[in-house]
């Protein structure tokens, strides 16, 4: 399953979220920022921050690869490489 953790209106969510959608491939979506860098979602935030480390977006998470990765580039480069 793949897991997205962004903002709406974040550029460098939106760049991962097209390129998910330009490979037809299902995740699911978590927003615990907003694009201002406020939490929106304080328990949401928290799983980021125990899961990855860093409140950072965007930050997918491949458990059916036992992958997980921030920035933007590098995520999309990960779903070219893998799901392409």
């Amino acid at each position: 399953m793949l897991e997205l953790y962004q903002a709406e209106g974040c550029p460098h969510s939106e760049s991962v979220r097209e390129k998910l959608t330009e490979l037809g491939l299902s995740y699911v979506v978590h927003n615990p920022r907003t694009p201002d860098d406020e939490v929106c979602n304080e328990r949401t935030n928290a799983i980021l921050e125990q899961v990855g480390g860093e409140a950072q977006i965007p930050y997918l998470v491949d458990s059916g690869r036992e992958e997980a990765m921030y920035v933007s580039d590098a995520i999309v480069d990960y779903l070219e490489a893998h799901y392409a």
